[in-house]
C-alpha cells in the first residue's frame, strides 16, 4: 500500500509540475497567431475590401456538423509563401440580411511548392495534410491550417470546421 501512495504521489507531482509550464506556452502561441490574423485581416471586414480574393466552392458545410463559410481564395498565393500576415483564404459567413461576415482565414500552400516531405507550420502551428484529389478540387495535394480569428470556435482557434458558423443563408 505504501509503495502504491508513493507512485501516486510522484505521478500527481510529476503531473502538476508539468501541465502549468505547458499549458500557458500553448495558450499564448494560439493567442499570438489569432492576434496576428485579427489584426491583419481587419480590412476585410467589408467584403468589398477583398480585392485579389474571389469566392470560390460556395459556402463549405460539414457532413455532419458545422461548416467553413464561402472561401474567397487569392489564387497568386497558394504557391506560397506562408505569411500570417496575408492568408491565402478569406473565410465569410453568409448572413440573414444576405451580408458576408468575415470569421476566419485559411492558410493554404499546394505541397509542389515545398521541398519534399516539409511540415509547414504557422507561429509554430503545423498545417494540416490534405491528400489529392480531394473534394476542393486543387491541383495536388496541399497543406492547410484554418484560424478562427472573427467568430469563436467551441473546438479550438484552429479546427477545421466550426460549429458556429452555418450556411443556412447562402
Amino acid at each position: 500500500m505504501k509503495k502504491l501512495s508513493l507512485m501516486l504521489s510522484a505521478t500527481f507531482l510529476a503531473l502538476t509540475s508539468f501541465a502549468p509550464a505547458q499549458q500557458p506556452q500553448a495558450q499564448g502561441e494560439q493567442d499570438k497567431l489569432v492576434e496576428i490574423v485579427r489584426n491583419a485581416t481587419q480590412k476585410y471586414q467589408d467584403v468589398s475590401n477583398a480585392k485579389g480574393y474571389t469566392a470560390v466552392l460556395g459556402c463549405v458545410s460539414g457532413s455532419d456538423h458545422g461548416a467553413m463559410g464561402v472561401h474567397y481564395v487569392n489564387l497568386n498565393l497558394l504557391g506560397g509563401p506562408i505569411d500570417p500576415t496575408n492568408p491565402q483564404a478569406l473565410i465569410y459567413e453568409p448572413q440573414p440580411n444576405g451580408e458576408m461576415k468575415l470569421v476566419g482565414v485559411e492558410f493554404i500552400i499546394l505541397a509542389s511548392a515545398l521541398p519534399a516531405n516539409s511540415a509547414p507550420e504557422i507561429e509554430g502551428h503545423l498545417m494540416n495534410y490534405i491528400e489529392y484529389p480531394n473534394r476542393y478540387g486543387l491541383p495536388g495535394p496541399f497543406f492547410e491550417l484554418h484560424v478562427w480569428a472573427w467568430k469563436d470556435n467551441p473546438q479550438g482557434p484552429f479546427v477545421d470546421w466550426n460549429n458556429h458558423v452555418t450556411c443556412a443563408h447562402e
